[in-house]
């Protein structure tokens, strides 16, 4: 069956390939894998670096539910429906698309990427139910960003932070979903959006996306401008997309009466409340938040297409498959503060 291109599907595709043991990456070829029952072959377009690939390569997220130690990563993905399985209906080959990157099964969820085969290759398989489509006039570069590196934040702010109208909130780490961050607190309302960086380059920014204030973490005056910008009322709400132990310690430091803390940065190390008497005092609430819900992708694309979120200058660079390994470097260090890295196989 043709792809969109109009050149043959042939058998075999190259693949970025993860080794969960030696934990290396490899580009190698494969083959292009069969579209089974209630499944779609989907041509990759663009397919997202985050900080998460960073965390597996490192180890501190393990593939679970893989059968052969290797695993192609990328859950953030856009493309074109390649080739249609069985029993799949409402689908037509040339349709473009996102992938949700998680499958609910009845023993829990799987991940895309991570528990089974991503998209840093020329062609994913994916459940059709997983599809979302993705208008003309949206570009693959900025959809596929959306399932993790916009939805996390969204999800974050409304599922689990519960962010009303006029409520202060902090944002600890203004990378990849830091910065999305701050311009969703704008979309849903919260007044002041504060966000909290050591890096200058990462707080010009925040300011530019339309945060009130961005403060430095290190400062020695942190807790009074923070308590100036407030209005003496501190945070209702500190979210933590930086993962790491001083963040959520300064996080919980800054929370208002009954102010609650959401931690979407991984760590893998120990959480630390520094005051028990004053968490307990002051009704304080920390909760972890991973991921997004079916309806945040679509809510996303809407949000997009009627100009309410611009991702244009989420982009930070164009790579091709084969420095997948310099992407994940250039992310891990920070190498010119990126947003978003893409691959394009």
């Amino acid at each position: 069956m043709a792809d969109t291109t109009g050149s043959e599907i042939g058998d075999s595709m190259r693949a970025m390939r993860f080794d969960v043991e030696s934990k290396t990456l490899a580009l190698r070829t494969v083959p292009v894998p069969e579209a089974g029952h209630g499944e779609v072959l989907v041509r990759v377009h663009a397919a997202g670096v985050c900080l998460s690939d960073v965390h597996i390569a490192q180890g501190l997220i393990t593939p679970r539910h893989i059968l052969t130690g290797e695993v192609t990563l990328g859950h953030e993905v856009a493309g074109v429906v390649a080739r249609i399985g069985e029993g799949v209906t409402g689908w037509t080959v040339g349709d473009r698309v996102v992938l949700q990157p998680l499958v609910w099964r009845p023993d829990g969820s799987r991940t895309l990427g991570v528990d089974y085969d991503g998209g840093w290759a020329e062609y994913v398989v994916t459940p059709a139910s997983t599809l979302v489509t993705i208008p003309d006039d949206l570009c693959f570069e900025e959809a596929a960003i959306i399932p993790d590196a916009v939805s996390t934040p969204w999800s974050a702010i409304r599922t689990t932070g519960h962010v009303r109208a006029g409520e202060s909130v902090g944002v600890w780490g203004v990378g990849g979903l830091g910065a999305h961050a701050i311009q969703l607190l704008r979309v849903v309302g919260a007044a002041p959006i504060i966000a909290v960086d050591p890096l200058l380059a990462a707080r010009d920014r925040a300011l530019a996306l339309g945060a009130d204030a961005a403060l430095d973490p290190t400062a020695t005056d942190f807790a009074a401008k923070l308590k100036n910008v407030t209005h003496g009322r501190m945070l209702d709400l500190a979210l933590d997309f930086a993962g790491v132990p001083a963040a959520q310690e300064q996080a919980l430091g800054s929370l208002a009466h009954g102010g609650r803390t959401v931690l979407v940065g991984l760590s893998g190390r120990p959480i630390t409340i520094q005051n028990s008497v004053d968490f307990s005092v002051f009704k304080h609430t920390i909760r972890g938040h991973f991921g997004q819900d079916y309806a945040d992708i679509p809510e996303l694309i809407d949000l997009v297409s009627w100009g309410r979120l611009d991702l244009s200058g989420s982009i930070s660079g164009v790579l091709p498959l084969e420095e997948a390994t310099d992407g994940i470097r250039r992310l891990d260090e920070k190498i010119d503060n990126p947003i978003r890295l893409i691959l394009r196989p």
